[in-house]
Order: C-alpha cells, then sequence, then structure tokens
C-alpha cells in the first residue's frame, strides 16, 4: 500500500478521473479531488473514502480560490497531479469563424490556463512525482467544429512539452485517452447513441503505465500504452 502517497484528480466525480480515482483508492494513495457538482463529488468521495483518506473539494478549476485550497489539502507533498478537468464549449460546437470568443476564452481558461496554474502552485511540493495532463485526438486532428476544443488540447499539448524539457526532474505527460463513453462524449454528439465507445476504464491501463513506469516525459495515446513495458 502507498499511504504515504497523494493525488490531486481534478474532474474526479465521473468518467475518467473517477475511474482513476477509484484505482489510486484502492493502492492506498492519499486523494484530493474536484468537481463542479456537489452532489456527484459528494458521491464519490463517499465511495472513495472507503479504501483510503479523501478530500473533496467543489468547485471550478480555474478559480484561484479553488486551486489554492486543493494544492492546500494536499499537504506537504504531492506525488501525481492529473489534470483531467474539461470543458467541451458551447452546445452545438459552433464552428471557428462563427465561434463567440467570451465562451472561447472559458474554454482556454478551464483547458489551459487551470492546468499550468496548477502545476505551477503544486511545482513547489513535487521532489520528483508525476504531472498528467489530460489531452484528446482532437489536439492533432483537425476536425469540424472542434475547433475551440481542440485547438485548446493542443495548447495543453505545447505546454507539457515546454514542461517536460524545462522540469527534467519531474515527468510530465500529455495523455490522449482515446474516445470514451463519457457524459462529455454524448454532450460532443447529441442524440445519437455512443454505445459503442469503450467505457473510461479500458483507458486506465495506459494512464496508469505512465505513473507506475519511467517513461521519459511526452505525448502518449493510451492505447498504445497498454501492455508496454517499462
Amino acid at each position: 500500500m502507498n499511504s504515504d502517497r497523494v493525488a490531486i484528480v481534478t474532474g474526479a466525480s465521473r468518467g475518467l478521473g473517477l475511474a482513476l480515482a477509484r484505482e489510486l483508492a484502492g493502492r492506498g494513495w492519499r486523494l484530493v479531488i474536484d468537481a463542479r457538482s456537489r452532489p456527484e463529488l459528494d458521491r464519490a468521495a463517499e465511495e472513495l473514502s472507503e479504501p483510503t483518506r479523501v478530500q473533496a473539494i467543489t468547485g471550478d478549476v480555474s478559480d484561484s480560490a479553488h486551486q489554492q485550497a486543493l494544492i492546500a489539502a494536499a499537504g506537504e507533498r504531492i506525488d501525481l497531479l492529473v489534470n483531467n478537468a474539461s470543458i467541451l464549449g458551447p452546445g452545438g460546437q459552433p464552428e471557428l469563424s462563427s465561434y463567440p470568443l467570451a465562451q472561447l476564452e472559458s474554454v482556454y481558461k478551464i483547458n489551459v490556463l487551470a492546468p499550468l496554474r496548477l502545476i505551477q502552485l503544486a511545482l513547489p511540493l513535487m521532489r520528483g512525482g508525476v504531472v498528467i495532463n489530460i489531452s484528446s485526438d482532437a489536439a492533432v486532428e483537425p476536425y469540424a467544429g472542434w475547433g475551440g476544443y481542440g485547438s485548446s488540447k493542443a495548447a495543453l499539448d505545447q505546454l507539457t512539452a515546454v514542461l517536460a524539457v524545462e522540469l527534467p526532474d519531474i515527468r510530465v505527460y500529455a495523455l490522449d485517452p482515446g474516445d470514451m463513453r463519457t457524459r462529455m462524449h454524448q454532450e460532443a454528439y447529441p442524440g445519437e447513441d455512443i454505445s459503442d465507445r469503450p467505457p473510461p476504464e479500458q483507458s486506465l491501463p495506459g494512464l496508469l503505465s505512465l505513473i507506475d513506469g519511467s517513461l521519459p516525459s511526452g505525448r502518449y495515446r493510451a492505447r498504445e500504452l497498454t501492455g508496454l513495458v517499462v
């Protein structure tokens, strides 16, 4: 058991964040988790508190006071920071030529600036350790209607790459988890049946290989990491 290890996982009330939190809790990691919905976060915290210690903080990950609260809750050390919380953007996935700039700014605040600020705040408490920024294939593929979300994830990828060069003592990753059967994915395709998408748990082996292994900092796809010996 790794009861002395501490992880911050944002967006951990459902989807990939909750799946990862469950795995870490089962391994004895102490967890700091957040989400915007108090009822969902409370349910997650109740479940996760059975095998480990959990501090659940409701709030907007782009809010400065909330960011500081997450770091303070970790205590004296942070071994893992997973920037998983993100937003898709306006309903209907508008094209960039008509994208409301105020809403695009909100997407960037949550998907790009919030992860960077959390990294900045966490660094003084990280002696070694791992940072994982959850990316997307939309960061590298030009899908029509995905310009806001995709460009924010592309910015997150580049931010990750630069931090990896600047922080040689910390492993800094961008991870593309692949398609998943999540609420966000359903919101991207309203009215469509997405039951053929795999559950978030199928992306966990790749994610855990970054946490447990020693791969160099960089960008990875979860499916390609599955079964990789490191």
